[in-house]
């Protein structure tokens, strides 16, 4: 018996080190409910993977209502008390005043900078508005997976060295571009063709009588001059943090989307 209990410590033992430990709590919590099943599934499955991946837990929160608390205070106390791991990242998305708030804690600080977060806002800010949800937070894990992966390298996305945003041209935008320089075109040169008509007549000296205008004197008077000089803010980088109601040293931002 004794053997057997031995057998079992060491077998659950082992696949300790080679299962990966689910989060006590789901990592995306679709309270709002703003996704499909067939949209959760698919963002959960991901969140895992980068959660299993990096260490740490990718966290996706939507509420209807963060109940008076502001959205930092929600996304913190929300990672904090449901058992998440002590390094993270949480996304917060709450309908009731369009509020999104990123929550960071312990390596999640590190990986997620201010100028990093503001950077991700950017991004899935326009999925937000328009209303793609499953669109938003599929392009917040990708962002998770660049930035950690980056801050994996020793060198995270920070005020210096900021993703540079694909250049994304909008073949309506063009062709209408288009159309409109050639109408400007062919119009110009009607009225151009139209202009060779007209035939210069007299000058503006043709109409002022000789000796009636005499300038005698002439003067420049400089009034005054006035240079406003202001620093110019400088970012020195990094991430700022404050401490949660559990005590906990958290970084974040976010905004209206």
């Amino acid at each position: 018996m004794k053997k057997m209990i031995s057998l079992l410590a060491a077998v659950l033992l082992l696949a300790s080190f080679v299962l990966p430990v689910s989060a006590a709590s789901p990592r995306l919590v679709d309270e709002a409910g703003l996704l499909s099943d067939t949209e959760c599934a698919a963002i959960e499955k991901q969140l895992d993977a980068l959660s299993t991946q990096y260490g740490l837990d990718v966290v996706i929160v939507t509420t209807q209502s963060t109940g008076g608390s502001t959205p930092m205070e929600y996304a913190d106390d929300y990672f904090d008390y449901n058992d998440y791991a002590s390094d993270g990242v949480l996304l917060l998305v709450s309908m009731e005043e369009s509020d999104w708030w990123i929550s960071t804690t312990g390596y999640g600080i590190q990986a997620f900078t201010d100028a990093g977060i503001a950077y991700i806002g950017d991004q899935i800010v326009p999925y937000l508005s328009d209303g793609e949800y499953a669109g938003a937070f599929t392009a917040f894990a990708d962002l998770c997976d660049q930035f950690l992966a980056q801050a994996k390298n020793g060198d995270p996305f920070d005020t210096h060295n900021l993703p540079k945003e694909p250049f994304k041209p909008v073949r309506n935008v063009i062709i209408a571009l288009v159309i409109g320089l050639a109408a400007a075109f062919f119009a110009t040169g009607s009225m151009k063709k139209k202009l060779k008509s007209v035939v210069q007549k007299a000058q503006a000296n043709d109409y002022v009588a000789p000796g009636s205008l005499q300038i005698t004197q002439s003067r420049d008077f400089h009034l005054y001059t006035h240079l406003d000089r202001r620093e110019k803010a400088q970012s020195s980088g990094g991430s700022s943090t404050h401490t949660s109601s559990s005590g906990t040293t958290h970084g974040g931002g976010g905004g209206k989307f």
